[in-house]
C-alpha cells in the first residue's frame, strides 16, 4: 500500500546534495558548454536574426525580449533533464538510490536533496544565461540579479514533475511521453518567444495555469528594468507548484524505493 504521508524533511538530505554536487564536478567542461553554449545559440540566431525584423517588443528590444524568456525556460529544461534522465540513472541504471537507502537516509531525504540539486542546478543555468545576457548588453538593471535565487525557485518547481515521472518509468524512452507533450508545449506558448497576449483569449486563460508564464513574468521585468507586476501572486504560483510536485515526487519514490 502506497504511503500517502507527508513528506519528512531532514537536514540529511544537503548531504544527497554534496553527493551530486562532487560527481558533477568531474563532469562541469560538458556542463558549462551546455549552460553557456545553447542558449548563446538560441540568442543569436533568433535574438539578432528575427529581432531585426521584429524590432521592439513590450517596449524592449526582441533580444532582450528573448533572452529574459530564454533564462526562465532554460532553467526549466535543466531542472527537467536532471529529474529524469539524471534522477533515473541514479534510480534504476547505477542503483546508486539502492546504496543510500542502505545508509540512515530514508527515501524521504533521497528525494528532498534530488529536488534540491535540481534546484541547484537550475540556479546555475540561470546564472549562465544571465551572463551571456550580460555579455549581449541586454541586462538593463542590477536587479536581475534577483533572478538568480528565483531560478533556484524554478528548478523546484520542475524537479518534482520530473522525479515523479521518473518514478513510474520503465525506461528511458518513457520520457519522450514528459517532454513532447507537457515540456515542449509549455516552452512555446508561455511568452518565451512572444507575449502571451498574442494568444487566443481562451487559451490566454489557459496558459494562466503554466507555470513557466509565471517564471517568465518574474524573470524579465527583472533583466529589462521594468517594474514587477504581481510578484506576490507569481511567487505563490511557483512555491504551490513545487511543494505540490515535491509531494508528488516522495508519494511515487516510496512506491517504487520501498519494498
Amino acid at each position: 500500500m502506497t504511503d500517502l504521508s507527508l513528506p519528512r524533511f531532514n537536514p540529511v538530505a544537503f548531504a544527497v546534495v554534496r553527493r551530486n554536487l562532487l560527481v558533477w564536478r568531474r563532469l562541469i567542461g560538458p556542463a558549462i558548454l551546455m549552460n553557456f553554449g545553447e542558449p548563446a545559440l538560441y540568442l543569436l540566431g533568433l535574438g539578432y536574426g528575427l529581432g531585426m525584423f521584429i524590432g521592439e517588443m513590450q517596449g524592449m528590444s526582441y533580444l532582450a525580449f528573448l533572452a529574459s524568456g530564454i533564462i526562465a525556460s532554460s532553467t526549466m529544461t535543466a531542472a527537467s533533464f536532471e529529474g529524469t534522465y539524471s534522477v533515473f540513472t541514479r534510480m534504476e541504471t547505477q542503483r546508486t538510490h539502492e546504496a543510500m537507502l542502505a545508509t540512515p537516509i530514508s527515501v524521504d531525504d533521497l528525494i528532498a536533496g534530488e529536488i534540491l540539486w535540481c534546484g541547484v542546478k537550475g540556479m546555475f543555468s540561470t546564472t549562465a544565461i544571465l551572463l551571456v545576457t550580460l555579455a549581449l548588453g541586454e541586462v538593463a538593471s542590477p536587479a536581475a540579479i534577483l533572478a538568480i535565487p528565483i531560478g533556484f525557485l524554478i528548478g523546484l518547481v520542475f524537479a518534482g514533475p520530473a522525479i515523479a515521472v521518473s518514478a513510474v518509468s520503465p525506461s528511458y524512452d518513457f520520457f519522450n511521453y514528459y517532454f513532447i507533450l507537457c515540456i515542449t508545449p509549455m516552452f512555446i506558448v508561455s511568452g518565451v518567444f512572444f507575449p502571451v497576449d498574442g494568444l487566443p483569449v481562451a487559451m490566454q486563460r489557459a496558459v494562466e495555469f503554466l507555470p513557466l508564464v509565471h517564471a517568465v513574468e518574474l524573470v524579465r521585468p527583472l533583466v529589462a528594468g521594468l517594474p514587477l507586476q504581481n510578484p506576490g501572486l507569481h511567487l505563490a504560483v511557483l512555491m504551490l507548484y513545487a511543494l505540490g510536485g515535491y509531494y508528488l515526487a516522495v508519494v511515487l519514490a516510496r512506491r517504487r524505493l520501498l519494498v
